[in-house]
C-alpha cells in the first residue's frame, strides 16, 4: 500500500501520532479521522520510556501514553479492532529494544496481522537489518523505512537506496523531532543535494515540519513531508478531537 500511495499521489502528508495519547483508547479513533480528513500515510508511535530521536513534546505524549497503561499487545489489539475499516497505509515506528523483549518474529507477525505495511526502527543498523532482519521483514511482507541526515555519507544512502522498498525517511537536520521555525539555508542544500542524487526510492522530509510553509517547501524537494510534534500539540489542545484533526489536516493541506 506505501508504493501505491507514492504511484497516486503528490505531497503526500504523513502525520505521526502516538499509540495511547492523548487517552489509552484514542488510537482508533485518531487513526480512522486521519485517514478521513485526507491524510496520506500515519506512522503510530509506540511509547518509550528511553527515546533517542524523539524532543520533548513527542517524549511527554509517550510518558503520559505509558501512564495510560498502554502497550504493545494493547496497541496491536486496536490495531486489529479496526483492520477492516481502513484503508490507508500504517508506519509503526519504534525502538529495536521493544521489538527484542516482545520477541522478533512475534513482532513482525502481530504487525503483518494488524494491517502495519512499514516499520521505522531508528536505531536498526543498516548492516544489522541485512543480516538478522532482512529475511523475517520479507516473510511477513513489511517494509523497513531507513532514515537518513545531512551527515549521511553519500555511499551510505546509496547503500540504503538499493535494499530500500517504499520511501527514505529524510531527517531535516542533526536534531531530535519537534516543532521549528522555516527550513534553513543549510536544510535547504541538503534536500537539493539529495534530489539530485536521484534516487530510486521516494522520499519524505521529517522533524521539524511543523506548518503549512514548511509542508509546501518540504515538497519542492521530496515527495511529501512528516508531521509529529505539531500534530500532537493539537491535539493536547482542549475541544474535540475530532475537530482538532480536522482543523490540522485542513490547515497544512489547503491548495495541495
Amino acid at each position: 500500500m506505501i508504493k501505491k500511495t507514492f504511484r497516486d499521489k503528490k505531497n503526500i502528508l504523513s502525520i505521526y501520532f502516538t499509540a495511547g495519547y492523548p487517552n489509552i483508547n484514542d488510537t482508533t479513533t485518531i487513526i480512522k479521522q486521519l485517514e478521513k480528513s485526507g491524510v496520506d500515510l500515519i506512522e503510530v508511535g509506540i511509547p518509550f520510556s528511553d527515546p533517542l530521536a524523539d524532543g520533548p513534546t513527542i517524549q511527554k505524549s509517550s510518558s503520559q501514553a505509558l501512564k495510560n497503561g498502554i502497550n504493545l499487545d494493547i496497541v496491536f489489539s486496536q490495531l486489529k479492532s479496526i483492520k477492516n475499516e481502513t484503508n490507508i497505509p500504517l508506519i509503526l515506528m519504534g525502538y529495536l529494544n521493544q521489538m527484542i523483549a516482545f520477541g522478533e518474529e512475534r513482532f513482525l507477525k502481530e504487525c503483518r496481522n494488524s494491517n502495519i505495511d512499514g516499520l521505522i526502527i531508528p536505531d536498526l543498523p543498516v548492516d544489522e537489518y541485512q543480516t538478522n532482519y532482512k529475511c523475517l521483514f520479507e516473510k511477513y511482507n513489511l517494509s523497513n523505512i531507513f532514515l537518513i541526515s545531512p551527515q549521511t555519507k553519500p555511499e551510505r544512502i546509496k547503500e540504503i537506496d538499493e535494499i530500500s522498498d517504499s520511501f527514505i525517511y529524510m531527517v531535516s537536520s542533526n536534531s531530535i523531532t519537534g516543532a521549528k521555525g522555516s527550513l534553513n539555508t543549510n536544510q535547504i542544500s541538503y534536500f537539493e543535494r539529495i534530489k539530485n542524487m536521484k534516487l530510486k526510492n521516494p522520499t519524505l522530509i521529517g522533524f521539524g515540519i511543523s506548518n503549512k510553509q514548511n509542508f509546501d517547501n518540504a515538497c519542492k524537494y521530496s515527495q511529501g513531508a512528516i508531521i509529529g510534534s505539531a500534530f500532537i500539540n493539537k491535539i493536547s489542545e482542549e475541544g474535540d478531537l475530532k475537530n482538532n484533526i480536522n482543523e490540522f489536516v485542513r490547515h497544512i493541506k489547503i491548495d495541495n
